[in-house]
């Protein structure tokens, strides 16, 4: 189960984001408002597949569209070695 806790610029996602609730996922963030500067945090994710890489992809892609900017915040390690594995570790803007 998944869950996100939207304040002023920042979303904090917990639970799972698997390939089996990915779409879920997606559905339940397409309401989440999308302000500039979001940060998008996982810290509270607790096991990710690379179905989470196809949502960060989404959610620049929305961010794009609205010109806002996005950034991502505490990657699972696993996430990070899996989006460094399929070449797109560099399109992921992480915040510190």
């Amino acid at each position: 189960m998944i869950s996100f806790d939207s304040q002023e610029n920042k979303w904090l996602v917990s639970g799972e984001i698997l390939v089996d609730n990915a779409n879920a996922v997606l559905v339940e963030s397409a309401v989440l408002p999308m302000n500039d500067a979001l940060q998008i945090d996982f810290s509270a994710v607790t096991n990710t597949d690379t179905s989470a890489i196809s949502l960060i992809m989404e959610w620049q892609r929305r961010a794009a569209t609205s010109n806002h900017k996005i950034t991502f915040k505490s990657l699972p390690e696993g996430l990070g070695s899996l989006a460094t594995l399929y070449g797109v570790a560099d399109f992921i803007p992480l915040s510190v």
